[in-house]
């Protein structure tokens, strides 16, 4: 998959103007793309445009223009774009009141290396997560994380023949197992490999 270069971005006032457009278009493309994973886990698959988008907000809102800082933003976001033998996804963990979750994110500790996915007749690939920094201590985990699914050259041929894919999470405190993933999303993941 294509890096984000700076030459690819759109310049601050023409995002101001292109926004509305572009952010429509990223929302109704995040749709194929977010999978629910039981009440408090959602995973957001990302690619190029979500990124693209995360980047292009980042930039408006601290009203980044200036080359280093570009390149800086470019660093940090362009390791979420899938490189073509992978899945990237933004894991978050989602309990609305603030005490609850509390209590959950300490009873959760680990569940970021606990998310699966798996492709009919295949072993399950669990989650690389956190690559670039630690997400949780001794006492909770974090409420986002950043997870690689890696699948072998058999898997992605087994998806292109129509194999079913599932996915779950076998935390002792949070488990759940979905599949089939829908026809929809399963054809917007498939996208993201070579």
């Amino acid at each position: 998959m294509p890096q984000i270069s700076p030459d690819t971005l759109m310049p601050l006032e023409k995002y101001a103007k292109a926004r509305p457009e572009f952010r429509a278009k990223v929302i109704a493309h995040k749709k194929n793309r977010t999978f629910q994973l039981g009440a408090n886990v959602t995973l957001i698959f990302e690619d190029e445009l979500t990124v693209r988008y995360q980047v292009q907000e980042m930039l408006r809102a601290e009203r980044i223009f200036e080359e280093a800082g570009i390149a800086d933003e470019l660093d940090a976001y362009n390791p979420l774009i899938p490189d073509g033998s992978n899945w990237k996804a933004t894991m978050l963990i989602e309990y609305p009141d603030e005490n609850e979750r509390r209590i959950w994110l300490a009873k959760l500790i680990g569940i970021e290396d606990k998310v699966w996915v798996q492709v009919a007749g295949c072993d399950r690939v669990y989650a690389i997560a956190d690559e670039d920094l630690e997400r949780e201590n001794g006492e909770k985990t974090s409420a986002v994380h950043f997870l690689r699914f890696e699948l072998t050259a058999p898997m992605v041929a087994a998806l292109r023949g129509g194999a079913i894919l599932g996915m779950g999470i076998d935390h002792p405190n949070y488990s759940v197992s979905v599949a089939p993933v829908g026809d929809t999303m399963r054809a917007s993941l498939l996208t993201d490999l070579a």
